[in-house]
């Protein structure tokens, strides 16, 4: 049969199935009252304004009757609005039309519209459609191509729903109501709590890469070593190194150096220190560039889930802070490349370019040893710190914290649709650079409140899948006739179904003799 969903359900036997054209008018004409007034402003819903969840509807943008009346979809109060297409429909884009002062309302031609009949109460229909297992059933029926696939209205007029008797509807209704709204109180409540969370999160960002975690721990230490001394130390190993690698070119290519080759370094971005905040004792500011002893843009070899060459991190792979190492991919040919530009202990991964600005920036440290071969995406940056220090973990906290997010974000160009940081960009951002032993102090105990908030944001997480479990539970419940007791008393669905239907015949038996009469006539 069509119905699916409801053939697995035993009904009470005041209960009856009936196809949904029987109960409702699908996709009916509404009539204007208004031909005349073209300029008359009437509500206007897009898809948009239909939250996810049967969450709700936004009635409050209105436009011109002249400029909808026409290609648009047009609904009543009270009529049951459901999204045909993909993913919209999966979403649970669904919804009740509240009073209208307009009379009549116009949206998205991607709504189907259900106008139920009088024995039928409308919030009984949008609960039922509201369910998953209805949702899943409507994708397996969907027609048309990939990225277009909607419901039938054909599959939606024979799909079978479940009638109560219209007393027992009410109390359904009315109970769901209830169950439902405490429901929501709770997930709101849930909901609030994680934005508090993140709020937490970034003061505590804040508090670390501005020195006001540290601030008791200054007064009891004397690091031996400035953050001026350090930023000293590490800008002679970039150089150091640069010239270790020149070197190595040189003797590849069988020349003795030139002289004056030193001289060629390019030396690091200073950082702008205009407008910057006074920093705490022993601190100092310093560019990106300078604290990175090697940077660089991924690669564009073709990647696949084949494990042939070395595993080839992405987007996915880089999460709050961390790198995870699953769902991974491997370059689809070697990558020549030397053992010491893979990924290592130091490094830092940005991610470059992205259609959310908030993704651009994100980075993740490479703290332990990885197992293999491991690079990166071209849609990735990586930064190279000192290995035996914890300037990439501080680094990855300031990029993560809410001035580095600002800074980010406002030099992030965007172009067709995406948002990109160049390496040039990204290393001229001024960090502020603690002694390395006052790092160490603000990462450890950073890390040791972020593990207890996770902990409490995978808690939370956790008890809003629960209360979407719990959601559907109550649905289904309620339209098996399990949620209220049944009355005997009831008149059973057959006779509010039959009513319906001699309803129906008496009206199309007054429509057809005008037919006639007319076509006599002429």
């Amino acid at each position: 049969g069509v119905g699916g969903v409801s053939e697995f359900v035993e009904l009470p036997n005041t209960w009856a199935f009936a196809p949904l054209s029987s109960i409702a008018d699908v996709n009916p004409r509404s009539f204007c009252p208004l031909p005349s007034a073209v300029s008359q402003p009437v509500h206007f819903v897009p898809m948009s304004a239909v939250t996810e969840e049967f969450g709700g509807i936004d009635i409050s943008a209105r436009r011109p009757l002249g400029d909808v009346q026409k290609g648009y979809t047009s609904f009543l109060t009270n009529d049951v609005l459901l999204a045909k297409i993909t993913p919209c429909m999966e979403n649970g884009k669904l919804a009740l039309v509240p009073p209208l002062q307009d009379h009549l309302a116009f949206g998205s031609t991607e709504f189907h519209v259900l106008r139920a009949k009088d024995q039928v109460q409308p919030s009984w229909l949008a609960y039922f459609l509201s369910q998953s297992a209805f949702r899943r059933l409507a994708r397996q029926n969907m027609t048309g191509s990939a990225g277009q696939l909607r419901v039938a209205t054909t599959w939606l007029s024979d799909a079978l729903i479940p009638v109560a008797p219209a007393t027992e509807q009410t109390r359904i209704v009315a109970k769901l109501e209830e169950l439902l709204s405490d429901l929501d109180a709770g997930v709101a409540e849930l909901k609030a709590a994680q934005k508090k969370l993140a709020q937490y999160r970034q003061s505590l960002l804040k508090a670390a890469v501005e020195g006001a975690l540290t601030a008791e721990w200054r007064t009891q230490h004397q690091p031996t070593e400035t953050g001026a001394q350090l930023l000293q130390r590490i800008l002679q190993e970039r150089r150091a190194r640069w010239e270790a690698r020149q070197r190595a070119k040189f003797a590849e290519q069988g020349k003795t150096p030139p002289k004056d080759w030193q001289k060629k370094y390019p030396e690091p971005v200073q950082p702008d220190t205009t407008d910057l905040p006074e920093l705490p004792q022993g601190w100092v500011w310093a560019s990106l560039d300078q604290l990175a002893l090697d940077s660089s843009y991924g690669t564009s070899v073709k990647c696949g889930y084949e494990s042939q060459g070395a595993s080839v991190l992405r987007i996915p792979n880089v999460i709050a802070r961390k790198l995870v190492l699953d769902d991974l991919k491997f370059a689809s040919q070697p990558l020549d490349l030397h053992k010491s530009e893979y990924l290592a202990p130091g490094d830092i991964l940005v991610v470059r370019t992205n259609g959310s600005v908030s993704l651009v920036g994100r980075a993740a440290e490479v703290t332990e040893p990885l197992p293999g071969d491991f690079y990166f995406a071209s849609y990735l940056l990586r930064v190279r710190c000192l290995e035996t220090s914890v300037v990439h973990r501080w680094v990855s906290a300031l990029l993560a914290s809410r001035q580095g997010r600002s800074w980010i974000e406002s030099r992030a160009a965007s172009s067709a649709g995406q948002h990109n940081l160049s390496l040039s960009t990204l290393l001229t951002i001024p960090i502020p650079l603690p002694p390395i032993v006052e790092q160490a102090e603000a990462m450890n105990a950073l890390e040791a409140v972020l593990l207890s908030v996770s902990e409490q944001e995978q808690f939370l997480d956790k008890s809003l899948q629960q209360s979407t479990a719990q959601r559907q539970n109550i649905l289904r419940a309620a339209f098996s006739g399990q949620l209220v007791a049944q009355d005997p008393h009831d008149e059973p669905a057959s006779a509010l179904l039959e009513r319906i239907r001699a309803e129906r015949a008496a009206r199309d038996a007054v429509k057809k003799p005008r037919g006639r009469k007319a076509q006599e006539a002429a």
